[in-house]
C-alpha cells in the first residue's frame, strides 16, 4: 500500500518551523510495521523540542505519545500484527549494550527515539519496530493507549521509592506526569499527599480528576469528597503560599517522609530538600528547564539528614505482565488508574498547531492536551 501513497503530517523542518504537509508514507526496515495512527498527545517535552532545541535532524514528524492500529508491514514478524490496536513505546533500545542485555532498556547507552530522533507520531501513520507494540486490551480506548507512555513513567519514577502506606508525601509539579503519580500513590496505599502546582488553576485540573479514593482540601475545593475518601490530596499555588512554610504546617513541622519533583528548578528541587524530614527520600522526576545549581545549605542539608535521593528515566519496557506498560493497562482496565479525565482538550488532528499554542501561550486552563482523527 505505500507505493507512491502519501499523507499528512507535521514536520519539523527548523526550530519553531513546524509545517502540516503531504509527505511520503514512512519506508519500513524488516522488523518494522506501519501504525494508523488514532490518538496521540502533546507532551511538555515537546513545546522546547520544537521551539527552542529542535531535534536531532531536520526535517523530523515529533509526537512520542501515540497509539493506532497496524496496517501493514514490512515482512513476516509483523504481519500478525496486522489489524491490531497497539500502544508504542517509543524508545528504540540497541539491544546491544550492557544495560540492553541486563533488559533495563530505558537506560540503552545507543537508544533511537520516535519523534526526537526518527519520525514520530503527529502524522497519519507512523513507522514503529515490531518489538515496540504492545497490543491493547480490548477495554482500552485509543486516546488512554495514547496515554501509556506518561503513565508508564509516573509508575516507573514511583516504583523507584520504598514506600509505606503511613508516608507522607510531598509533590512539586502538578502537569499531566505528577497527577498521574498521585494515583500510583493512592494505589500504593499513600493516604497523605501535599501537591504544590506551579501553575495557575492546577485546582481546576484536581476538580476535573474526580477518580475514586481522593479528598480535595485548602485551596482545592474542601467540600468535595469522593465516595472513599481514602487519599487526602491537600494543593497549594506556589503563587498563593511559600510551599514550604505550608507543609511544615501542615505536618506539624516534622516535613514529610518523602518529596517529589516534577518540575526540574533549582527552586522546585530545593523546595523539596526544604519539606522532607531527616531521613526522607527525594525523588527527582521533571526533566531540567535549564541548568540548575544549588547552594552549599542545600548540600549540607543532604548529607547531614542523610537524605536518600533517587532519579529516575524513562519506563521499563518488555514483553511480559511485569513491566510497567503492562501494569498501566492492567490498572487502567481494573478501573484503578484513571487516565481520560486528565485530557482537557480533544482536538482534530489538523488541530495540533492550535494545542501548541495553547500550552506555549497559557491562554486558557490545559492538562492533557490530545489530537485525533489522523487515521482519516
Amino acid at each position: 500500500m505505500r507505493q507512491g501513497k502519501t499523507m499528512k503530517a507535521y514536520r519539523l523542518k527548523g526550530i519553531g518551523c513546524l509545517e502540516y504537509e503531504d509527505v511520503p508514507l514512512p519506508e519500513l526496515l524488516p522488523g518494522w510495521v506501519l501504525v494508523k495512527v488514532g490518538a496521540a498527545g502533546i507532551c511538555g517535552s515537546d513545546l522546547p523540542r520544537i521551539f527552542e532545541t529542535g531535534t536531532y535532524h531536520f526535517p523530523t514528524i515529533p509526537g512520542h505519545e501515540f497509539a493506532g492500529t497496524v496496517v501493514d508491514a514490512c515482512d513476516e514478524e509483523g504481519r500478525s500484527w496486522i489489524g491490531k490496536r497497539v500502544g508504542i513505546f517509543p524508545l528504540i533500545p540497541c539491544q546491544k549494550c550492557f544495560t540492553c542485555r541486563e533488559g533495563q532498556y530505558e537506560m540503552c547507552r545507543d537508544y533511537d527515539y520516535l519523534g526526537s530522533r526518527r519520525d514520530g507520531g503527529f502524522a497519519e501513520y507512523a513507522a514503529v519496530p515490531v518489538w515496540n507494540l504492545m497490543e491493547l486490551p480490548d477495554r482500552m480506548t485509543m486516546e488512554e493507549a495514547a496515554m501509556l507512555e506518561p503513565a508508564s513513567v509516573a509508575l516507573h519514577a514511583v516504583r523507584r521509592l520504598t514506600l509505606h502506606p503511613s508516608d507522607t508525601v510531598a509533590l512539586f509539579g502538578l502537569g499531566t506526569i505528577g497527577l498521574i503519580i498521585t494515583q500510583w500513590l493512592r494505589i500504593r496505599g499513600i493516604t497523605e499527599v501535599y501537591a504544590v502546582g506551579h501553575n495557575p488553576g492546577h485546582g481546576e485540573c484536581m476538580k476535573r480528576t474526580a477518580w475514586p479514593g481522593y479528598r480535595y482540601q485548602n485551596s482545592v475545593s474542601p467540600d468535595r469528597v469522593s465516595a472513599a475518601g481514602a487519599l487526602s490530596v491537600s494543593a497549594v499555588s506556589e503563587s498563593d503560599a511559600d510551599p514550604v512554610a505550608w507543609i511544615m504546617e501542615q505536618t506539624g513541622g516534622k516535613g514529610v517522609s518523602v518529596a517529589i519533583d516534577c518540575a526540574g528548578t533549582t527552586e522546585s528541587v530545593t523546595n523539596c530538600l526544604n519539606s522532607v524530614r531527616p531521613g526522607g527520600q527525594l525523588l527527582l522526576v521533571g526533566n531540567p528547564k535549564g541548568e540548575m545549581a544549588f547552594d552549599q545549605a542545600s548540600y549540607w542539608k543532604i548529607l547531614r539528614h542523610q537524605i536518600r535521593v533517587t532519579g529516575t528515566w524513562n519506563s521499563m519496557f518488555h514483553h511480559n505482565n511485569g513491566d510497567d506498560w503492562h501494569c498501566v493497562a492492567d490498572a487502567v482496565a481494573d478501573g484503578e488508574l484513571h487516565l481520560s479525565e486528565l485530557i482537557t482538550h480533544r482536538l482534530p488532528f489538523d488541530g495540533l498547531l492550535r494545542g501548541l499554542a495553547i500550552e506555549r501561550e497559557h491562554t486558557e486552563y490545559f492538562n492533557k492536551i490530545m489530537i485525533f482523527g489522523g487515521c482519516g
